[in-house]
């Protein structure tokens, strides 16, 4: 990842009507390939980075979908109400982090997948990062405090 990342990450919905940003740099970028990302992502797989929940600042109305993830743990994840992106994830296993897809930042530059986790749930048509540490589920780790 490249070291010019003190910067502000903003992004926004595809309406609009949600917008975020984060004064922080991410701890990690993970591409994740589990059951429940792929189907609420609609595709192979989701890319996220992950800062400290502290720094989010959140602009707008968010609809929250709670489940119990194959891990156990309960994840959140929060979209627009109005067109229904995918705006931020949350986990009980890292609660003082919440995750931002890529996709809707609006200037990503300078973020690379760093780990793939869930490899073994990866479909036959989507592919992984290539030249990063892959998991087969998701490793023991956990962000520095």
């Amino acid at each position: 990842m490249n070291d010019n990342l003190s910067r502000a990450f903003t992004g926004q919905c595809a309406c609009g009507a949600v917008a975020y940003n984060v004064q922080e740099p991410p701890v990690i970028v993970a591409q994740c390939h589990c059951e429940e990302c792929r189907r609420i992502s609609g595709t192979g797989h989701t890319i996220g980075a992950m800062f400290p929940a502290d720094s989010l600042c959140l602009k707008g109305k968010v609809g929250e979908f709670k489940y119990k993830s194959s891990t156990g743990s309960e994840v959140t994840k929060g979209f627009c109400l109005g067109c229904g992106s995918p705006i931020f994830g949350k986990n009980t296993r890292s609660p003082n982090y919440v995750t931002l897809p890529l996709g809707t930042m609006d200037d990503a530059e300078g973020l690379t997948v760093q780990v793939v986790v869930f490899a073994r749930d990866k479909q036959h048509w989507d592919q992984l990062a290539d030249g990063v540490a892959s998991f087969e589920t998701l490793p023991d780790w956990q962000p520095e405090s």
